[in-house]
């Protein structure tokens, strides 16, 4: 049955892209619960939890990813192995601290955000709403998560730019 308006040569690079996130995902997710489970010291309490509400969230965007490549009438990755051959996210020791843990997951944000632009690009150019509308979503949830754990990466008497842009 064809129900997209959009030419498969135009749908291929699209899919290329989102399988990439997917894979990018699945790591992201698995690196999620490893600190989630590993997470020790003074900022346990706190860490703890934000790493089960991001790799819950996170859950839910790879199986909403997976979906949109089947509404695109393509199979999507889906053995570690080949996420582990795909993924531009590594896998990482348990044994880190809180500070470095974050920081980890910050340069996996900036991953994930080069990747999602990929996709919107591809998705741009094949006219493709549905993913663009999918991905844009996800930018936004990614780059709060990312200020929020970069403001509590620093020290309490750091501060943002103080320039004002006055319009």
């Amino acid at each position: 049955m064809k129900y997209l308006n959009i030419r498969d040569e135009n749908i291929v690079p699209v899919v290329n892209e989102l399988n990439q996130l997917l894979s990018d995902y699945q790591i992201y997710y698995q690196k999620l619960r490893n600190f989630h489970w590993n997470i020790t010291g003074e900022n346990f309490f706190t860490l703890h939890e934000k790493f089960e509400s991001m790799y819950i969230d996170s859950r839910s965007k790879i199986d909403e990813i997976a979906e949109r490549i089947l509404t695109l009438q393509y199979h999507p990755i889906s053995s570690y192995k080949k996420y582990l051959e795909v993924s531009s996210i590594e896998e990482e020791s348990p044994y880190k601290s809180d500070k470095d843990m974050v920081e980890i997951l910050l340069k996996d944000h900036r991953i994930l955000l080069l990747q999602m632009n990929k996709v919107i690009k591809k998705s741009s150019e094949a006219k493709d709403e549905g993913t663009i509308d999918i991905i844009s979503g996800y930018i936004s949830d990614l780059e709060k998560t990312s200020w929020m754990l970069n403001a509590w990466s620093k020290h309490t008497k750091e501060s943002y730019k103080e320039n004002f842009i006055l319009s």
